[in-house]
């Protein structure tokens, strides 16, 4: 239950800043103002906090009504009954609006697809992955642009990576990371027999220069070489690919996908913020679940999460238990939003929940 007080200076603290927001002439202080408020979303919350308590109001209104009359007190039971639900389904939406959000949910998404256990078949399955999200991607309007991929000869990909811009990127993808099956029958196959085959999906939030602080000098083991492989046949008289290991936690990047030294360094050092900021972030909520003794978040990426069989045409998402027999249309990114608003539902109430656990 939400404490009434608090909604009192919600109310307040709205009414306070769009004061404050009329009372500023200066045009540039007001939209930087406007800005803030649009950002702390306090319309509406204050709206949220009077609309509980107007109903708060009405049931207490019927609990002190005074009459004989047994058809009124019935009728005023039953109002107070219908009332009561509202309350509670009000105070469910204003939690989980007071919630703190993820401040990485805006963020640019790091996009990684790799082949697992499958052979030639896994590294088809990593290519199936990667289109399926540039697709969902154009589907949203976002900007999918592919910093490195790594082609396997049969076809498909052995690692792919891209950048995946645009509005509520990271907060949609996030929760693709993990392991995913795949159940069909290969081309090769003669017998029919089907095969299982797996890809893992890493979606980290794209980190800036402010998010992860590194010491170049200090920090960071540079190499270049000589690139190699179709990406590098036009560039393999000059070092052009670059390595870069983070020395304090040992992450490494190898980037040799554009002709250019100082290109490679920079989508490089772009994947490796990227990486130590998603580092950080899951060091942060191991600690956090370790004080209230929940797992809720652990982003563990070594467990299936989701099979797609290709002889029944069904995906299934195991976290949420949800079957969809629309195989092709996920593939194509058209009906892959099902899932993930799903999956985005599950973490408001595993939140919640986690929220009225915390000391």
């Amino acid at each position: 239950m939400i404490e009434r007080n608090r909604l009192k200076e919600l109310i307040e603290r709205n009414d306070a800043f769009l004061d404050k927001m009329n009372a500023n002439a200066d045009p540039k202080a007001y939209t930087s103002l406007a800005r803030e408020y649009a950002a702390l979303n306090l319309s509406t919350l204050a709206a949220k906090s009077k609309e509980l308590l107007d109903l708060d109001e009405s049931v207490k209104e019927l609990r002190e009504l005074k009459t004989d009359d047994n058809e009124i007190k019935e009728l005023a039971r039953e109002e107070i009954a219908q009332l009561s639900e509202k309350i509670t389904n009000k105070e469910q939406e204003l939690a989980l609006l007071l919630l703190p959000r993820d401040k990485a949910d805006d963020k640019p998404a790091i996009l990684e697809v790799r082949a697992g256990t499958g052979g030639a078949e896994a590294a088809l399955f990593a290519g199936d992955l990667f289109r399926m999200y540039q697709r969902y991607a154009d589907l949203h309007g976002w900007k999918f642009e592919t910093i490195s991929a790594s082609a396997s000869e049969a076809g498909g990909y052995k690692e792919a990576i891209a950048s995946v811009s645009g509005k509520s990127a990271f907060a949609r993808l996030k929760h693709e990371s993990g392991t995913h099956r795949v159940q069909r029958v290969p081309e090769t196959e003669a017998s029919g027999r089907i095969h299982t085959s797996a890809a893992t999906v890493a979606v980290l939030p794209q980190a800036e220069e402010i998010d992860v602080n590194i010491d170049e000098d200090k920090d960071l083991e540079i190499q270049v070489f000589r690139s190699s492989g179709p990406g590098g046949q036009s560039v393999n008289t000059t070092d052009s690919a670059v390595r870069i290991k983070h020395i304090p936690t040992g992450i490494v990047v190898t980037q040799q996908d554009e002709k250019s030294q100082h290109r490679n360094r920079a989508k490089a050092m772009r994947i490796l913020r990227s990486r130590i900021y998603a580092a950080q972030r899951e060091q942060n909520e191991r600690e956090r679940a370790a004080i209230r003794r929940d797992k809720v978040g652990s982003g563990d990426r070594s467990e299936r999460i989701r099979t797609y069989n290709f002889p029944q045409g069904r995906v299934t998402d195991h976290r949420v238990e949800l079957t969809l027999h629309k195989l092709p249309r996920i593939l194509d990114g058209e009906a892959l939003d099902e899932i993930i608003e799903a999956l985005a539902a599950q973490e408001q109430v595993e939140r919640l929940e986690a929220a009225t656990q915390s000391p």
